[in-house]
């Protein structure tokens, strides 16, 4: 597994130097984000920490998602993306907050022939940024991997952009 160990730590670097923290909650990237903060210089002081739920049920109960809405989208929406963002900021005490959720395979029985994900930053748990990436790689890990660093320079830029 290839992380940009460079990345992260500039990413880890920007939050240090603002006395400020982050925390993940995912499910397309598969526990790969949290690993990723987790490789990064220092990491125990800005990662706080962070959760993957992979179904409606653990989202509704650990990050508070709307369960009709979630049941309607297989759980994969740039709001689910949002609510998950808020959520790990007051479930991690973070000041940051960042979320995935789409797909990384294809699923041909649910219309999935295009590969996604819907990512959401929050501050303080208020969405500040939310958006749609789509995989230019393969099934699995490849589009895991590429999502995560699609979502790392997502942030990096956010926090680039605002103090």
């Amino acid at each position: 597994m290839v992380l940009n160990k460079k990345l992260i730590d500039s990413i880890g670097e920007e939050l240090l130097k603002r006395n400020e923290s982050i925390a993940v909650a995912e499910s397309v990237t598969g526990g790969l984000l949290q690993g990723s903060f987790s490789i990064g210089e220092d990491a125990s002081q800005f990662f706080q920490g962070g959760i993957t739920a992979y179904n409606v049920g653990q989202k509704y109960r650990h990050l508070l998602i709307d369960p009709i809405h979630a049941l309607a989208c297989d759980s994969v929406s740039v709001k689910i993306a949002q609510n998950m963002s808020k959520h790990v900021c007051c479930m991690f005490t973070s000041t940051f907050g960042l979320a995935s959720t789409g797909y990384a395979s294809m699923v041909p029985e649910k219309n999935i022939h295009k590969l996604f994900t819907y990512y959401a930053i929050a501050k303080e748990a208020r969405v500040i940024d939310s958006g749609i990436i789509y995989s230019t790689k393969g099934e699995g890990l490849e589009t895991q991997l590429f999502y995560v660093e699609q979502v790392l320079n997502k942030l990096k830029q956010i926090l680039k952009n605002t103090s």
